[in-house]
């Protein structure tokens, strides 16, 4: 019964269920069953060319996820039923949900470029159909899931034409051979493709703003330290992720967000680490962020000294105007004043960071007075002295790059003849010769040797009699390289 109701209702097969069905329905399973099978595997094949893109999209668009138990919503749906720091899990998922898709259209992008440059027009059609789908289940999910800004609605909307228009255009060249027509639509799908690009990466940095802005919103709204600290953590994982992040999350005020937490007494102390690892991260160095600069010095008092000096020596690198607002906050005395106390300046590391600034600061004219005001050329003395505590690479790399800074610093400073004149009262010349002709003493590093000559050459300019006639017949008199060569030879024996 059940077999020959069955063939009945088969569409293979127009004269299978006639008087004599029921004597033939061994061979005929067999038969219908093979054809079933060969149907199958026809339609796979075929699904690769002939697949109708609009129902290839609302099938892309119907998310299948790892868990449909609680109901049938994409990765980019925001769940109402969230505990106590909800709100943290769905925005950190959202984002890295973004992440991960626009990487997959990213990448399909990047093949599509490269096959129509070889000319494989299928395999350029069959990946202009995959990444419309992504971009059209992309954009309707997040739709969904937020309320999309009047802007980044105008890109969806030019994105989404696009991606058809694109579809459309490499499924002609599909149906012909002939190479002047490829060649005119090769030129055509390369500009559709490069405007699909560049709408697909605005609105993706538009989707990142809005869902940055939800964790900005969550740190200035909320009152719960948990809350907080979380928003924090995802922005500080947001960095690692190169510096289109990092310019994100300052275009959207984040830094001035940051800049209030670390100077708000009642902030807890691991919210204002890590909101000053954020702003170490956001301004290196990848966006000017001067206007902060007396919040970061304000921070310098505590257990955040470190990252909020290494914040201010990202931005002194790259903001000509940095230096400057750096001298009218005082910033020279605060550094020098926090070099001692051990308890803030106690590594090569936190060192490292003020003495880069030192020597970025010394650049400017009106730097000299206040370093000298503050006994500066003395405490880049005992830097020229930093040694590793231990064997680790990383502390000698960083005693190597202590030492050098020190070093141009003093150089620097040395165009003023009272700082020359300083320098050379407090032997400042002694040290330089020691380490130029003492390899070890700067863990035999040609940085430090290059940075120590030219100190030792800008105080014999500025005070020839400060230096000893053998030292000056060596270090000075020679040109620059002779001296390197005979300073960095000095270990070597020739027997």
């Amino acid at each position: 019964m059940e077999d020959s109701e069955g063939f009945s209702r088969a569409p293979l097969g127009q004269g299978s269920a006639g008087e004599g069905a029921g004597d033939k329905s061994s061979s005929s399973s067999s038969r219908v069953k093979y054809l079933q099978v060969d149907s199958v595997q026809r339609w796979m094949e075929d699904l690769r060319h002939m697949t109708e893109v609009e129902c290839m999209c609302v099938l892309q668009a119907k998310h299948i996820g790892a868990e449909e138990e609680g109901g049938q919503q994409g990765e980019l749906i925001m769940s109402s039923a969230l505990g106590a720091g909800g709100d943290n899990v769905v925005t950190r998922n959202n984002l890295q949900s973004l992440l991960r898709r626009a990487l997959v259209v990213s990448t399909d992008l990047g093949k599509m470029f490269h096959r129509l440059e070889t000319g494989r027009w299928q395999r350029v059609h069959s990946t202009a159909v995959r990444a419309n789908c992504h971009v059209r289940s992309l954009v309707h999910e997040y739709s969904a899931a937020r309320n999309t800004p009047p802007e980044m609605q105008k890109y969806e909307k030019t994105l989404l034409e696009k991606c058809m228009e694109l579809t459309n255009i490499t499924e002609r060249c599909l149906h012909t051979d002939d190479e002047f027509f490829l060649k005119s639509m090769r030129e055509a799908i390369h500009e559709i493709l490069t405007n699909v690009s560049d709408s697909f990466s605005n609105m993706i940095d538009m989707a990142l703003a809005n869902e940055i802005q939800v964790l900005i919103k969550q740190i200035e709204s909320s009152d719960s330290v948990y809350t907080i600290s979380s928003a924090i953590s995802n922005l500080l994982s947001l960095t690692q992720d190169g510096p289109q992040l990092c310019s994100i999350i300052a275009n959207v005020d984040g830094i001035l967000c940051l800049a209030d937490i670390l100077t708000e007494e009642s902030s807890v102390e691991v919210a204002r680490a890590e909101a000053a690892a954020v702003v170490a991260q956001i301004t290196s160095p990848h966006h000017t962020s001067t206007q902060h600069l007396a919040s970061f010095l304000e921070s310098m008092h505590d257990i955040v000294f470190l990252l909020a000096s290494a914040a201010l020596a990202n931005i002194t690198f790259f903001d000509s105007m940095a230096c400057e607002i750096l001298l009218q906050l005082n910033a020279v005395h605060i550094l020098l004043q926090a070099c001692h106390d051990r308890q803030r300046v106690d590594t090569p590391y936190s060192k490292d960071q003020v003495v880069t600034i030192l020597a970025n600061l010394s650049v400017l004219e009106q730097t000299a007075p206040e370093v000298l005001q503050e006994k500066g050329v003395e405490r880049l003395l005992v830097l020229l002295g930093e040694t590793p505590s231990s064997a680790s690479p990383s502390e000698g790399a960083a005693c190597e790059r202590v030492q050098q800074k020190a070093a141009v610093t003093l150089a620097r400073l040395s165009r003023d003849p009272e700082v020359a004149r300083t320098a050379i009262q407090l032997n400042a010349p002694a040290h330089l010769i020691k380490l130029c002709r003492t390899p070890a003493e700067r863990n035999n590093s040609d940085s430090v040797l290059v940075a120590c000559l030219a100190a030792l050459r800008r105080l014999a300019a500025g005070c020839p009699d400060g230096i000893e006639p053998a030292d000056h017949q060596q270090l000075i008199k020679p040109r620059l390289v002779d001296s390197f060569l005979l300073c960095s030879n000095m270990e070597e024996s020739f027997v």
